[in-house]
C-alpha cells in the first residue's frame, strides 16, 4: 500500500543524476517506470549517506529501492539511483 503521509519535498519535481540515467538500460527501467516507482512506494528510511533518502517500492512486482536526495534550496528531488532488492 502507498504511503498515506509524505515529507515535505515530496511533491518537489524529480530530476535524474548521470547515474540513474546510466543505470536505466542496465537494470531495465525507463524515466516513466521510474516516476510510477516513486508514487508506488511502501516505506521511506534514511541512507547513510547525509540527506539522502532511501524510497522502498516495487516494479514489475519485484522489491526495489531507489535512492533521493531532496534539494529544499531549488525544489527538486534528484534521483541518485534504483535498484532490484535482491535477498
Amino acid at each position: 500500500m502507498p504511503l498515506e503521509t509524505h515529507p515535505d519535498w515530496w511533491n518537489f519535481e524529480l530530476e535524474l543524476s548521470p547515474h540513474v540515467e546510466e543505470r536505466m538500460i542496465d537494470r531495465g527501467f525507463l524515466e516513466v517506470d521510474l516516476r510510477l516507482m516513486f508514487e508506488s512506494t511502501v516505506a521511506i528510511r534514511p541512507s547513510v549517506a547525509k540527506g539522502r533518502w532511501i524510497l522502498e517500492t516495487a516494479h514489475n512486482g519485484d522489491a526495489w529501492e531507489v535512492v533521493v536526495e531532496p534539494d529544499e534550496h531549488d525544489r527538486v528531488i534528484v534521483v541518485i539511483t534504483a535498484y532490484r532488492v535482491t535477498q
